[in-house]
């Protein structure tokens, strides 16, 4: 699961970059098949906790399904880095 986590911080850092589109609708498709991974995984451990709640909002913002649009780059830029930061602490917290 960690290197999951770490594979997705590096993806989520290089959409910083002028990437085509094919790129970001590969991104969302895996951050949120990860994102529902690592919920799935953290239920199954206990109830609902701090992770539940920030992959589920993350995975309810990047799904590719019902897509949500904030239709500029600059909007997206932050939304990136904490979402990569999220799963970059998540990597590290795993014991």
């Amino acid at each position: 699961m960690r290197t999951l986590a770490i594979v997705c911080t590096v993806l989520l850092f290089l959409a910083l970059a002028k990437l085509p589109i094919g790129y970001y609708t590969f991104l969302r498709i895996v951050i949120t098949f990860v994102s529902v991974f690592i919920i799935v995984e953290q239920y199954k451990k206990e109830t609902v906790n701090f992770w539940v709640v920030a992959f589920g909002i993350i995975a309810i913002l990047f799904n590719p399904i019902i897509p949500v649009y904030l239709y500029k780059k600059a909007l997206w830029m932050p939304v990136d880095v904490v979402t990569g930061l999220v799963f970059l602490i998540y990597s590290f917290n795993r014991k």
